[in-house]
């Protein structure tokens, strides 16, 4: 529980946050954000995986099966599978620029897919336990629980943010050196660092 539900919020928070960095980026026409939206998409994958793979690992003994095809998990299952979409479009694409923006339509419109998460087990009838924590009425998880999942959520938070920066300033460095290659003239740098 201590891992599996902070790697949800932080699959779902960093998505979220991709969106509205994908959406801010288009209107204010500022590169920086599709950087920062390609910075921190590794992260948020991890957090699916780690989501993923620890849900089935509580699910074995509790349902009796690795996987169920239930809505939440098929749900974040397809996440998992935009974070990829995502990833395989910022990273393959020659042209740099037409990438990032691909990328940013995918983070745009896979956001969808988060409230359907969110919703699935209020929604359809699934084998996934409905929210204890972030709900209207007080939280069904009693305190000597609930403090730990949220220093735990906030760890996960707090390195995730960490891991974005580190990946931003490498992002920015490579730009760096590609640019300084490209004004020097060394073409047999640029193949090698391609």
């Amino acid at each position: 529980m201590y891992i599996h539900v902070p790697a949800s919020w932080g699959a779902l928070s960093v998505y979220t946050v991709m969106a509205v960095l994908s959406g801010w980026g288009f209107v204010a026409r500022v590169p920086l954000l599709h950087l920062i939206t390609k910075s921190i998409a590794p992260v948020g994958m991890a957090f699916a995986l780690i989501s993923l793979g620890t849900g089935a690992i509580w699910g074995k003994p509790t349902w009796g099966a690795w996987w169920v095809w239930d809505a939440r998990l098929t749900s974040m299952l397809l996440l998992l599978f935009l974070y990829g979409g995502y990833w395989a479009f910022v990273t393959t694409v020659e042209e740099e620029e037409k990438g990032l923006v691909a990328g940013a339509v995918i983070a745009l419109v896979g956001w969808v897919n988060v409230p359907v998460i969110k919703g699935s087990v209020e929604w359809w009838h699934t084998l996934h336990q409905p929210a204890s924590v972030l709900r209207f009425a007080k939280p069904a998880v009693h305190w000597t629980m609930l403090t730990p999942l949220l220093c735990m959520a906030m760890a996960f938070a707090a390195f995730g943010f960490v891991l974005g920066i580190i990946r931003l300033r490498t992002e920015l460095n490579a730009r760096k050196i590609r640019a300084l290659q490209i004004r020097e003239g060394l073409p047999h740098l640029q193949k090698e660092a391609a």
